[in-house]
């Protein structure tokens, strides 16, 4: 993928992870870190009731963190496979005899479409990662 293209796509989505790192996650990091203390509060507790409290803590947080990671592979690889198929078609207007500026031209173009596609996606799939955090049981 050209630099420029990559260099978009990746901001789009460092600012999306970073709305939802500000707006949902950081303040389940604090709710995960208060849990976690008030287990170590709890003198009459073992040891290992005290480690399956805050194993219970961290839960809401890792569901959080997996479901971004997630929707993120997912995203990645959707433009991957949109790029390859630009790929593709590259080569075969190239074997088809093209001259490189065409194939080129081409791939540029087709590149700069998966691009724009999957940049209009970001809105929905950020819409539907909020949701998804806030329905993850605290």
């Amino acid at each position: 993928m050209a630099e420029a293209q990559q260099a978009r796509v990746q901001k789009a989505v460092e600012d999306m992870v970073q709305s939802l790192e500000r707006d949902h996650i950081r303040k389940m990091q604090g709710r995960m870190f208060h849990c976690s203390a008030e287990c170590c509060e709890r003198p009459g507790e073992s040891m290992n009731q005290v480690h399956q409290c805050i194993e219970r803590c961290h839960t809401p947080l890792a569901k959080a963190q997996g479901l971004v990671t997630s929707e993120l592979e997912q995203f990645q690889d959707r433009l991957s496979r949109c790029t390859m198929h630009c790929n593709d078609k590259a080569k075969d207007l190239f074997d088809s005899g093209a001259k490189e500026p065409a194939v080129r031209a081409l791939m540029d173009s087709c590149v700069s479409s998966c691009v724009d596609e999957h940049l209009n996606l970001l809105p929905s799939v950020t819409r539907r990662l909020k949701d998804s955090l806030n329905s993850i049981p605290q």
